[in-house]
């Protein structure tokens, strides 16, 4: 009995996983739908409490959802399109200080070739494409009009996502209470104490991280903007959402802000020492204020397995893998934490077995 049981849980993951690689290009809306009614019942939950509806608490939080990304839409997207621009134009620049000042001193350090880098190629293969046009934008139209059928399911997909979540989110509760009835009854209260340290986990790192990102990206946007940096705002978005990983963020960020001040100020001191000053904030705001207000102490996701779990997830299944992969990547964490602590228990590991041993 206990190897069939065994075998029909085998089964059921290897059925499970073979549904996604079959359906997952259809399946990233409603992902993304599910993070979305993930992440905002707690706020529905608490509208509850004031007196409202579970579904006015459902289009409030909606609503203002809704205006908060309109608004930065309309304020970033123009000085987003604008940066774009300034990078497409300086790219030139940046490869003739690669070739000319960058390469040859790294090659006069390690005695490499003269050839060895064969940057004129990359110059001119670039230098080729961008001679093409000048219009970024249109190189996007372009190539979004490419395919009729292909723009039409980007535009249902992305439609699809508000109205798949906002009916997810509505029922939310209802589902988690079904879902719960339907748990063996000797097993429901070890299953819910492994949900609730899954819950733990994603919670810490969906909610306080995702947090943590958009405080980066803005305070290191706003920071090197206040510096004078043409290319500030661009930075700054990158290496909050950089941030996804701890320290990632700042050595993205810091690394780029430095190569475009070299650019724009010409190694001048005073904007050089501005630029690293935003990022040494930054970090220490993280470290101290950020991290522990917004994440807590509650336990998350090492980050090399975050990077090995979107690598993965991508490889695997594309977009929607890595959509799946820091859920995944929390279940096993916390199975493995459990699996070890049965271990620890076990006679196994206490040599109660073979005392002779």
């Amino acid at each position: 009995m206990g190897d069939t049981r065994r075998w029909f849980w085998l089964g059921g993951v290897a059925l499970l996983f073979a549904f996604i690689y079959l359906l997952h290009p259809i399946l990233t809306p409603f992902l993304v739908a599910l993070l979305l009614a993930y992440l905002f019942d707690p706020v529905v939950d608490r509208l509850e409490k004031l007196g409202l509806s579970r579904t006015w608490g459902v289009v409030t939080v909606f609503a203002l959802f809704t205006l908060i990304v309109v608004a930065l839409l309309l304020v970033l997207i123009p000085m987003l399109a604008k940066q774009l621009l300034r990078l497409y134009e300086l790219a030139p620049q940046m490869l003739d200080w690669l070739q000319h000042s960058a390469v040859p001193w790294v090659q006069s350090k390690l005695g490499l070739s003269d050839g060895f880098w064969k940057f004129d190629k990359v110059k001119a293969a670039i230098s080729e494409h961008m001679g093409q046009t000048t219009d970024i934008v249109g190189v996007v139209l372009s190539q979004a009009t490419a395919s009729s059928l292909a723009l039409i399911g980007w535009l249902a997909n992305l439609v699809l996502i508000p109205v798949v979540a906002f009916y997810l989110l509505r029922d939310w509760d209802l589902m988690m209470a079904k879902i719960r009835s339907l748990l063996p009854r000797h097993r429901e209260e070890r299953i819910m104490t492994l949900t609730g340290e899954c819950h733990e986990v994603l919670g810490a790192f969906v909610r306080g991280q995702l947090l943590v990102m958009v405080a980066l990206g803005f305070i290191y946007a706003a920071g090197l903007m206040l510096v004078g940096l043409e290319l500030g705002l661009l930075i700054g978005l990158i290496a909050g959402l950089a941030a996804i990983v701890p320290y990632m963020g700042f050595v993205i960020g810091i690394g780029a802000a430095l190569i475009a001040g070299l650019f724009q100020f010409g190694g001048d001191l005073y904007p050089m020492v501005g630029i690293v000053a935003v990022f040494m904030v930054g970090q220490a705001l993280e470290g101290m204020v950020l991290t522990p207000l917004l994440v807590g102490d509650r336990i998350g996701l090492h980050p090399v397995a975050v990077i090995f779990a979107i690598l993965a997830g991508g490889e695997l299944f594309g977009f929607t893998g890595i959509l799946l992969a820091l859920p995944v990547a929390a279940v096993i964490m916390v199975l493995v934490r459990h699996m070890h602590d049965l271990y620890k228990d076990s006679d196994i590991y206490s040599g109660a077995e073979d005392p002779d041993l």
